[in-house]
């Protein structure tokens, strides 16, 4: 293969691992310096388009006058694209090569920013989100490509890990640096930051392209209806996921919403089903080692949550956020980058399950140690906890993902887009299944303990009766009429309780959260055991297709 820009000839070991990928010259050492520092860029550019919509959430409702359910459709707007598009930006690489790629993902994402920078409605938003989340999905490819470009040859694998630890560090790192450019709730920073973000990184990918890569014809007719089902059933269950929470579970086209999820997948399987050559292959992705990882990795979503939603919305619930916050943040993106880097480290193709199972091991702990949460609880109490969950999600993923490109790479090329779009699938709906799931439960305690304290707290209770006596007092200064006093004690009572019953909620949540990582980790662990017991490698296969690939590509 020969570049046709500067006529450079790629020696066999250059190439590339699969069409749609760029090829791996021997680089100089500032060129590879240079490789890494834009692939660092990309994966904190993709992560941060869906961190600043999370960490400032309030804010964008309060700039668009809109309410929690027109919130909601905005999540929905970017993870319906997010989670779709892996698959199919996969085959526009290998139909059109990398460069139009990278030029098209980066022109969007500076399109989409400068749209939200104008701030002309709630509608163009919207659109604004769905191109994010279909150019966040692309940066995640780009940051591996340049990661691998900047690193050594042994540790090119080690992309996969640094990647997806970039785009966990984002979510943090944007909820740290947010209140600092929220001035005065003013929306109009965040969104020329992100403006200024993708200029950034349109600058950088111009300035040092991807090597070229090798083209094929990918795109066949049945592509448009299988992906335009598979695209509506999954943005009607992300619909589901977000706005059943919103909206609680009851709501009647919720259920419509279900029946068009099922109707959408199922139509787009089928398809791929009846295909020669499809994006997904069920076979492959139906088998035993497939499901479990897509299983394990949708599981540790979960456990994460306890994380976005529990220590977090406790938090919020305690009247806490911005500047208060912002220490807490950081030391959670410290504590993400340590697990990356660590991953990086210790990761052995051999044993893939170890840091899985070391990751499950440390939530379970961290969830069952933050359930000693009371209302009198502040960020530095859940520091150490909350560092541990955070550091453990980052350290399972790397490794996960690793076991499932090895598969993919071993079954053949074509497998590659079915792995990313499962793995895409399982974390994005994870997260959200995650997050509904908790979220529910959290709801039905909170009434439930609600009920406790109401059937405890009546007027011949004395602890009662000084409580409201006190806050009497407290609001005697401005209220002069007994009547108006004694409701505004009662509010105030009520209040108080609502904070408790809230908190003791989040308890349960955590532990709940502690009880699924411990079944989580018998369930990983026994196999495991078992395996080192026989002296049985699951991946044995795969890691002798690929030794013995390399080493054909080095003679």
């Amino acid at each position: 293969m020969i570049d046709e820009i500067d006529g450079y000839r790629f020696k066999p070991h250059e190439m590339p691992i699969l069409p749609g990928s760029p090829a791996n010259p021997d680089h100089p050492g500032r060129r590879r310096a240079a490789y890494l520092a834009i692939g660092v860029s990309m994966g904190l550019i993709g992560g941060s388009q869906n961190g600043f919509l999370l960490a400032n959430s309030a804010a964008l409702q309060a700039e668009f006058a809109i309410t929690p359910v027109e919130l909601g459709w905005l999540t929905v707007a970017f993870y319906t694209t997010y989670a779709c598009m892996s698959m199919m930006l996969f085959r526009v690489r290998q139909e059109f090569g990398i460069q139009p790629f990278v030029r098209w993902a980066m022109a969007a994402l500076v399109a989409a920013n400068f749209v939200q920078m104008l701030e002309p409605g709630y509608y163009p938003e919207l659109a604004a989100r769905a191109v994010a989340g279909i150019t966040a999905s692309g940066l995640s490819a780009l940051a591996i490509y340049y990661l691998m470009q900047g690193l050594p040859a042994a540790m090119r694998v080690a992309g996969l890990v640094i990647s997806i630890g970039l785009s966990q560090i984002a979510i943090p790192l944007t909820r740290a640096i947010s209140p600092a450019l929220l001035v005065d709730g003013d929306m109009g920073n965040i969104f020329e930051f992100q403006f200024a973000l993708s200029l950034l990184g349109l600058g950088m990918v111009y300035l040092l392209r991807l090597p070229p890569g090798v083209r094929k014809n990918t795109f066949e007719k049945l592509d448009i209806p299988s992906f335009g089902l598979f695209i509506v059933g999954v943005g009607a269950l992300c619909a589901f996921l977000i706005q059943g929470r919103i909206q609680w579970w009851d709501t009647p086209w919720l259920g419509y919403a279900l029946v068009v999820a099922i109707i959408g997948i199922g139509g787009c399987l089928l398809i791929e089903a009846h295909r020669k050559s499809p994006m997904l292959d069920l076979s492959w992705l139906s088998s035993r080692a497939i499901l479990k990882l897509a299983i394990v990795g949708a599981t540790v979503r979960v456990l994460v949550a306890e994380q976005g939603f529990g220590a977090t919305g406790m938090f919020t619930t305690l009247g806490l956020g911005g500047q208060q916050l912002a220490s807490y943040f950081w030391i959670l993106a410290g504590a993400t980058m340590g697990g990356m880097l660590l991953s990086v480290i210790r990761l052995d193709p051999k044993d893939l399950t170890r840091p899985v199972l070391f990751a499950v091991l440390v939530i379970c702990i961290a969830a069952f140690l933050d359930t000693r949460s009371g209302v009198m609880s502040r960020p530095q109490d859940l520091y150490f906890t909350q560092a541990a969950i955070a550091f453990a999600a980052v350290f399972s993923m790397g490794p996960i993902m690793m076991e499932g490109m090895l598969r993919a790479l071993t079954a053949g090329p074509s497998y590659v887009i079915s792995f990313i779009a499962i793995f895409s699938l399982s974390q994005s709906i994870g997260g959200l299944g995650g997050i509904a799931i908790l979220s529910a439960f959290h709801k039905v305690r909170v009434k439930t303990h609600m009920i406790d304290a109401g059937s405890t707290l009546t007027m011949g209770n004395p602890q009662l009766a000084e409580a409201m006596a006190n806050a009497g007092r407290g609001v005697a200064a401005t209220q002069a009429d007994p009547v108006l006093r004694q409701q505004a004690a009662a509010s105030s009572i009520s209040q108080e309780i609502g904070r408790e019953a809230a908190v003791l909620a989040f308890n349960d949540v955590f532990f709940l959260i502690g009880t699924l990582a411990a079944i989580t980790f018998v369930a990983i662990c026994v196999p495991w055991i078992i395996n080192k017991i026989r002296g049985h490698n699951p991946l044995a296969k795969e890691l002798a297709f690929i030794e013995a690939r390399l080493s054909r590509n080095s003679q």
